[in-house]
């Protein structure tokens, strides 16, 4: 995908959310949310990293409660060692997986729709082996369709229904884990982006809807409690499967805003031999515009930490 290309597409501009709050509990977690920063980058290596950007987020436990269920979603879908930036660095999702556990979670499943073959992905990817130790985990490449369930789309503009992952939907928390890396329809690939990997279709989406808007309208139904980017290094072009210019950033990117993280990923990256802004990439923008987050980085408390 040249510069060209790039700017031109990115050019212009809940159904299973968790019920039953207590006002108690809704005014403790706004006190503890409005003490932390909106987003968080640390410096440093990918597990320390990501140690110290949920730590300055107000801990897991912040997100994960005894007995939970977490998804953990990576990418994973392609058989590439780690070092081409088109997977999750494992680390990343050993220390979040880590945490979870701690933070009392009764399971943790780290899930992807591969785009390959299942096994080569989780194995080549360094993902499984990252997990292998770590009590009631798993890493799984979900591609058959009993695995998934028909869900409607409310605030769809493009997508009115999409079969998203049981487990997703039977999960009490989300966690959404991807790394940073350009992709040849959309621009980059980054957490909004990434949550198509839960669904069961995505050729529709490529084929028949405007990509960029089915994207938002998705994550008006999938929104996880958590994201953390991993920008340990970025693929810089050549995405999503590479091989491509692999940029080394060290840096870890944490926020409770999809739409935030993915604006700051955007800008501090070089993307296609340039710099570019978090508006100029389509579907950050219309999921700014529909409410979905804040992509306008400085309007918003942002740490820096070292790792």
């Amino acid at each position: 995908m040249s510069r060209r290309e790039f700017l031109r597409k990115t050019a212009g501009c809940a159904a299973y959310a968790a019920a039953g709050v207590t006002l108690s509990g809704f005014q403790s977690e706004r006190a503890w949310a409005e003490k932390q920063p909106n987003i968080v980058i640390a410096n440093g290596r990918p597990g320390a990293g990501t140690r110290a950007v949920v730590n300055a987020m107000g801990g897991m436990e912040r997100f994960v409660k005894p007995g939970n269920k977490v998804v953990i979603k990576p990418n994973m879908s392609f058989p590439n060692p780690p070092d081409w930036g088109t997977t999750t660095h494992p680390e990343v999702i050993k220390e979040l997986t880590k945490m979870c556990l701690k933070a009392g979670a009764a399971s943790v499943l780290v899930l992807d729709n591969p785009l390959r073959s299942s096994e080569l992905c989780v194995e080549r990817s360094g993902l499984r082996k990252a997990c292998e130790d770590l009590p009631q985990t798993h890493v799984q490449g979900l591609t058959d369709k009993s695995f998934y369930q028909e869900v409607k789309v409310p605030d769809g503009k493009e997508l009115p229904s999409t079969m998203v992952m049981k487990r997703v939907l039977e999960s009490n928390v989300l966690i959404a884990v991807p790394v940073a890396k350009s992709h040849s329809a959309t621009g980059v690939s980054l957490a909004l982006k990434g949550m198509m990997g839960l669904i069961y279709d995505r050729r529709d989406f490529h084929l028949n809807l405007d990509l960029d808007v089915a994207i938002v309208d998705l994550c008006t139904v999938l929104k996880p409690k958590l994201t953390v980017i991993d920008a340990s290094r970025i693929l810089s072009d050549g995405g999503p499967g590479g091989p491509g210019k692999v940029i080394p950033m060290n840096k870890i990117i944490a926020s409770t805003d999809m739409v935030a993280a993915d604006a700051v990923a955007v800008e501090l990256g070089t993307w296609y031999g340039r710099k570019f802004k978090a508006h100029q990439v389509k579907h950050i923008q219309i999921a700014h515009q529909r409410g979905l987050g804040n992509m306008d980085v400085a309007s918003q408390a942002i740490k820096e930490v070292d790792a």
